[in-house]
């Protein structure tokens, strides 16, 4: 409570301020136009370009403009949401993935999508820069129509697109060439560097640029917890991409295009033992045509590569070298859709998508190594959906054929009895939207989806065998594992009383059979295991409020409210728990003030209520309810038509909030960057 009086407090003070202020008074670097439109969107139920009006689903759009107005405490793409409606985020450290929770179930049931090819949502997480994106979408209830299931078999499995889709969308025309160049400095010594560059060479359009980062970070360990940091887990992160686009004739659409990323992060978790050395590569191509004007042709195809690698010692009986263990894994995506405009906004789409992804852990002790896990997976995906739009109506429906095939040549190390299997799956997703005023407007939405077990959920990270043995941290197998399957839903009203003010209203509901969660069977070691948790279901209600009052002020505040509920009649320790990470509710607060001398100040609250780490109601842990204020200051110091010259401040957590986190994690607390950056 003492948190949201401060934000309030600082609304009293600066708003009479910067109303009382002359219109002519300078205004910040960033855009003094203020837009009340909403974009055209991409991650539609067509893959093409529409307005709002013209989707049955809730999209949310954070153009580029506002990245540098949200905090990124963590680094990772996640938090470029951290204040939308309808989720949590949770990022463990610099360092981790996020284990936050969308539409009541973990962040798995939300695919990520670069440009429309799936990425995964924890390692690309951690690794993309987003001085690529043009902008991020966040789709909005069942997508598992149009978009397919990743492979992804490291952290938690598989993703599927249950409960929605955020897709990052690069850059692609070039308007003008320009360069950023940017040096931060910060809370435990960290050092920041980045460049970015575009250009246009006739039809020829380019970016690229790099990031490096290098910390001594700090213990964001709880006290007496398993990662027992003895000393600074300094790490070094390097960034580099490029990407180019050709528009034949000048066309946007028509176009070849490709991208490529690569991030290699190196460093220490805090013992002298326990080094690691992560390599992450990003490929994307992409082909569009508007052959006429009814017809539409896309080609996808990517790669992704995830090398990590990094070191256990025999902690708590010693700190040296036990071995050096590793996940070995590359996916390759591709997708074909065929759009056919008619009767006026009417669209048809058929297409086709593929993915092969190939799995391996191992072990390396003395030089030897010995393999764990060996999969190899693929998928097939045909899709056809129909969307008609008769005046203020929007109907759409549609169906897809899944086939999923895993080969195992080895699980836990040895060659498993059952070394093939497949599974087919139809699935069904249909949509409303009624545009009673330009407004006013009302949609629903249902789909269908489902999981099949990934091999790190079947075959884990350790042996069986090493069940509550000290130092021995991971992930334990479970071969028993059952697909699940899913329903979810939402309906929601969007509703513009005056033409600067936005109110949204939604609600949601997430059924999973057979749900695979994960379930921490031990803090010390940390160790869990996939399991089965018999049904699980969420609903909750998102109401969100965005008001751009006057050019020099915008605020807006949601509250998600989410229950859920586990039952298992086969293990009365986890019937009636809840679904882990999700919490009751999470409440945002934001505002963007523009004060004169060029000065923007953007501070925000985020209120988090309770959640748990595990089905079992004996064992699991309880964390919230907390509060975090961050802060951004910017200051635009030299503006000429040549270049600019501005300082950004980040301050994360003013109020020093070390709460804890799941696998005795914790949020580390106060911290600060100060960046200064040229753009010419």
């Amino acid at each position: 409570m003492r948190n949201v009086l401060v934000l309030i407090l600082l609304l009293v003070v600066a708003v009479p301020h910067v109303m009382a202020q002359e219109k002519g008074s300078a205004a910040p670097t960033v855009t003094d136009k203020v837009s009340y439109q909403m974009p055209t969107v991409v991650v539609t139920d067509t893959k093409i370009s529409q307005p709002q009006e013209q989707v049955t689903q809730k999209i949310v759009v954070v153009p580029s403009e506002d990245f540098d107005k949200l905090t990124n405490n963590n680094r990772n793409l996640s938090e470029l949401l951290q204040y939308q409606p309808g989720l949590f985020v949770a990022p463990l450290s610099r360092n981790d993935a996020n284990w936050g929770s969308f539409g009541g179930f973990g962040p798995k049931y939300n695919l990520y999508l670069l440009d429309g090819l799936p990425i995964d949502s924890f390692a690309d997480g951690m690794s993309l820069d987003p001085w690529a994106f043009e902008r991020v979408e966040l789709y909005k209830g069942p997508a598992s129509v149009m978009y397919p299931n990743y492979l992804n078999q490291d952290f938690a499995g598989s993703e599927a697109p249950l409960a929605g889709v955020t897709n990052f969308l690069l850059k692609e025309k070039i308007d003008a060439n320009a360069t950023r160049m940017l040096f931060g400095f910060g809370s435990y010594r960290t050092l920041n560097g980045r460049v970015y560059n575009q250009g246009r060479a006739g039809d020829f359009n380019y970016f690229f640029g790099a990031n490096y980062e290098q910390s001594n970070y700090t213990n964001y360990g709880t006290p007496n917890s398993w990662l027992n940091m003895n000393q600074d887990p300094e790490y070094q992160k390097s960034k580099f991409y490029v990407k180019g686009t050709y528009m034949f004739g000048g066309r946007e659409d028509h176009k070849l295009s490709v991208f490529a990323h690569h991030t290699q992060q190196t460093g220490d978790a805090g013992r002298p033992n326990r080094d690691y050395n992560h390599n992450y590569d990003t490929v994307n191509a992409a082909y569009t045509n508007q052959i006429s004007e009814t017809l539409n042709l896309q080609i996808k195809g990517g790669y992704r590569n995830y090398d990590r690698r990094w070191a256990e010692d025999n902690f708590p009986t010693n700190l040296q070298l036990r071995e050096h263990d590793g996940v070995q894994q590359q996916i390759f995506p591709a997708d074909i859709a065929l759009n056919f405009r008619h009767a006026g906004n009417s669209v048809l789409t058929v297409g086709a998508d593929f993915q092969a992804a190939t799995y391996k852990t191992y072990a390396e002790v003395n030089g030897s190594r010995s393999t764990g896990n060996d999969v190899t997976a693929y998928a097939v995906g045909v899709y056809l959906q129909e969307k008609v739009v008769l005046d203020k109506w929007v109907l759409r429906a549609g169906g897809r054929f899944n086939h999923t095939d895993y080969d195992y040549d080895l699980l836990s190390g040895v060659t498993p009895g059952l070394q093939e299997q497949s599974w087919d799956k139809p699935l069904w997703s249909a949509g409303i939207r009624y545009n009673a005023l330009k407004e006013l407007a009302f949609y629903g939405n249902t789909g269908s989806s489902y999981i099949v077990p990934s091999a790190k959920s079947v075959g884990g990270t350790l042996n069986a065998s090493d069940r509550g043995v000290p130092g021995k941290n991971g992930q334990l197998p479970n071969p028993g594992l059952q697909p699940e399957s899913g329903i979810g839903g939402d309906l929601g009203v969007d509703l513009r009383p005056i033409e600067s003010l936005k109110i949204g209203v939604r609600g949601f509901w997430n059924k999973v059979d057979d749900a695979i969660v994960e379930n921490v069977v031990s803090q010390n070691p940390s160790q869990s295991m996939s399991i089965n948790a018999g049904q699980a279901q969420s609903y909750g209600i998102e109401v969100a409020i965005e008001h751009y009052l006057d050019p020099r002020l915008f605020w807006f505040a949601n509250f998600t409210y989410t229950s859920t509920n586990v039952q298992n009649s086969v293990d009365p320790d986890q019937d009636g728990s809840n679904v882990p990470f999700v919490p009751n509710y999470v409440g945002n607060i934001g505002l963007t003030l523009r004060l004169p001398y060029d000065v923007m100040l953007t501070p925000y609250l985020q209120a988090v209520g309770t959640y748990y780490d595990s089905t079992s109601v004996s064992s699991r842990r309880q964390f919230g309810p907390y509060e975090v204020i961050n802060l951004v200051l910017q200051k635009a110091w030299l503006k000429k038509a040549e270049y600019t010259v501005s300082t950004n401040v980040y301050l994360n957590n003013v109020t020093n909030r070390q709460f804890e986190m799941p696998w005795q994690f914790q949020d580390t607390g106060f911290n600060w960057l100060v960046s200064v950056e040229l753009s010419f």
